[in-house]
């Protein structure tokens, strides 16, 4: 049973033919122009013999069968319509599911959904003369399992063998399946020439293992794998590699990456990140991504933690392996072993919204000065919320402990602090029809103003674990503390004032907001990291962002230091997209406190009939060099696309990588080279896969 509804014996064949003999009740003999339908079975032929108790046809002459939306032709067909079992001679044939089509000496229907086609071809592309195909002694075909197996198998590209294999397999769908995937080749300025021979295991429908194993011509075999799996309270995925003697190093290297998160029962989760290498230069020899190139705190974090709606408790164990920069020195943060978090609150109790966070952690480093913290934050806030304006006044306390060791010299081993903060949220909401470039628009115009006070203490002999002073934002403007972390609460008698408008369209969609704000201070700012801070104002932000047309968008953020008449930080961009595989983004960013400068170009776009040009360039004016750099050439036929990637990438100061990727993909059978894909996607925002629908 097919479709789920009727059994197929039990429906009707209806038969035609200009001449017909024989006995109806057993044996139907057919001649020129017959047709045979039966159920989603429809059998067209010269002549025909259907024998009703078998139910079997034997056709010969100009046979065309549609079963399942799938064609065959042939010179001679058997075929038991209900149990699908018979076989064809010279056949042609189509699947609808993939659009894929070849031809054979033979091909023996086994059932509904399984078929051997003997000594044939199997392509996606279309036509007689396809531009890939695979030739093969037997291809079995298997739609139930979604799966073809090639057995003596060549693949062959415009006519030139590409590609031999004693059996491969491939998806008749986008489906996962067991098999070796395709071999990748790529090349490297660390690496040299790396070929990667995966294996993939298809486990069950939530598991699933690759097998990796990959040649370095300078270096020699690293083996790798990862896993993965999915469960209703469970899910996770682990990658382990390593290369035994390294020919540059002599050395043995390795890496190993893990993510586990398990719910034992409800609000009662446990989980794992923990990474590891060998070496500090790993992420440089080994680098496949930009974000692994980058990463140098590598970071080991266990937690377990309970909660309900009202309330959560944590505990947690964390450190990080630390992979040194060959020119700036990295500073190891503190490890927390333990730390024991607890959060609860709740809105809108006759009123008011409440919650209080409270944290005890120990804090250990080789150098540094190491102890315990405990901290009590609650705070509670009674909004005031009506159409066309809000106000919410706040009180909170923070309240810490510190119990050091005299590992090195401190001023006193126990110290402690309570701060008060009062806060006073609030901002207007006006409203009008507009016009937006000729549609219409609803316009909003927003002031808010965010008053803080908290006392001065002089928290100068207070260690600092795990603090730093936050970069200047839209967000951080309406923080009540000017550092993230809890070793400093900054001294407070200040008023930010900001102003917002919006474009909003009939449907909710935002398509232009201004925005700008500035911190107010009343006194002088003396909770600081470095010296003291004697200014009346913060930084002017400026924020921009249009969506100008369907295809055409702008953003813009601006610093400025009225004190020093100069940009602190800035970033504009602009993208257009005027259609599908199409954009082009141009960004620049400055900031003055470490000197950057960069102006980021990228895009996607077709150069002539069926090739696309692919690059980013992100120049550092100071340098006058390119930092990053991608540049590459896609090719898209009907049923293959071709591609060629350069990559160069920095994994630490004064160090790059560069790589160079080929792939061929034949649409519907596999991915040849390695693949870039990944590479594109992170260094082109809005890049579509050419042969995407």
């Amino acid at each position: 049973m097919r479709d789920g509804n009727v059994d197929e014996k039990d429906l009707p064949a209806t038969i035609s033919a200009e001449q017909m003999s024989g006995r109806p009740d057993r044996e139907i003999v057919l001649e020129r122009d017959v047709e045979i339908i039966r159920g989603p079975t429809t059998i067209n032929a010269d002549k025909a013999t259907y024998r009703i108790v078998e139910d079997e046809v034997e056709a010969h002459g100009n046979i065309r069968v549609r079963r399942f939306g799938d064609t065959y032709t042939g010179d001679e067909l058997r075929l038991k319509v209900e149990a699908s079992e018979g076989f064809v001679l010279k056949p042609t044939y189509h699947l609808e599911r993939n659009n894929a089509q070849g031809q054979a000496d033979r091909i023996d229907f086994l059932g509904e959904d399984r078929a051997a086609v003997h000594e044939g071809s199997y392509s996606t592309c279309e036509g007689p003369d396809p531009d890939w195909y695979l030739k093969s002694g037997r291809l079995d075909l298997d739609n139930a399992r979604d799966e073809g197996i090639a057995h003596r198998t060549l693949v062959y590209f415009k006519g030139v063998p590409i590609l031999a294999a004693p059996a491969m397999s491939f998806p008749l769908s986008d489906a996962r399946k067991t098999g070796a995937l395709p071999p990748t080749i790529g090349t490297t300025n660390r690496g040299g020439l790396e070929v990667t021979v995966p294996y993939y295991f298809n486990i069950a429908p939530n598991r699933d293992l690759t097998l990796y194993p990959k040649i370095y011509a300078r270096r020699g075999l690293q083996l790798g794998a990862e896993g993965r799996y999915l469960g209703e309270s469970y899910s996770g995925r682990t990658r382990l590699e390593a290369l035994p003697g390294d020919q540059q190093t002599k050395t043995d290297r390795y890496a190993i990456s893990s993510t586990h998160t398990q719910v034992f029962g409800p609000g009662l989760v446990y989980s794992w990140n923990i990474n590891s290498a060998s070496d500090d230069d790993y992420p440089t020899d080994f680098s496949r991504t930009i974000t692994e190139a980058k990463q140098r705190l590598l970071l080991r974090d266990m937690a377990l933690s309970y909660g309900n709606p009202l309330w959560q408790a944590t505990a947690r164990a964390s450190n990080f392996q630390v992979l040194q920069d060959p020119v700036v020195p990295i500073v190891r943060p503190y490890d927390r072993l333990p730390q024991v978090s607890f959060h609860a609150g709740k809105q809108d109790v006759n009123g008011f919204d409440w919650d209080v966070d409270s944290e005890l952690t120990r804090f250990w480093h080789p150098s540094f000065v190491r102890g315990d913290r405990f901290l009590v934050n609650p705070r509670i806030a009674y909004p005031i919320i009506k159409p066309g304006y809000f106000i919410t006044p706040r009180l909170s306390l923070h309240s810490t402990k510190y119990n050091l060791d005299n590992n090195v010299p401190v001023v006193a081993s126990n110290l402690s602090r309570t701060l008060p903060t009062l806060s006073l949220d609030s901002g207007l909401v006006f409203e009008r029809e507009s016009q937006f470039f000729g549609n219409a628009m609803t316009q909003t115009l927003e002031p808010r103003l965010f008053y803080v006070y908290t006392p001065y203490k002089d928290q100068s002999a207070f260690p600092n674990f795990d603090t730093a002073e936050a970069d200047l934002s839209f967000a951080q403007l309406f923080s009540e503390n000017r550092f993230v972390g809890s070793d400093r609460i900054s001294d407070a008698n200040q008023v930010t004032a900001a102003i917002i408008s919006r474009y909003i369209e009939p449907t909710g969609a935002e398509r232009m907001r201004f925005a700008l704000g500035q911190r107010f201070y009343f006194t002088e700012q003396r909770v600081t990291l470095g010296g003291a801070r004697n200014e009346s104002r913060s930084d002017l932000l400026v924020s921009a962002y249009g969506q100008l047309t369907r295809t055409f968008s702008v953003e813009g953020n601006v610093q400025y230091s009225q004190t020093l008449h100069a940009m602190s930080r800035a970033n504009y961009g602009v993208r257009w997209q005027p259609a599908p595989k199409r954009v082009l983004n141009l960004q620049y960013r400055r900031a003055r406190v470490n000197n950057l400068e960069q102006v980021d170009v990228s895009g996607q776009w077709p150069l002539a009939d069926r090739w696309y040009g692919v690059a980013r360039v992100n120049y550092s004016l100071p340098d006058s060099k390119v930092a990053e750099g991608l540049l590459g050439m896609e090719y898209k036929a009907d049923c293959w696309v071709f591609r060629i990637v350069g990559q160069r990438t920095p994994t630490a100061t004064g160090l790059t990588n560069s790589a160079i990727f080929f792939q061929l993909e034949l649409n519907g059978l596999t991915r040849l080279g390695s693949n870039p894909i990944d590479a594109l996607r992170a260094n082109i925002p809005g890049y579509q896969l050419v042969n995407q629908p």
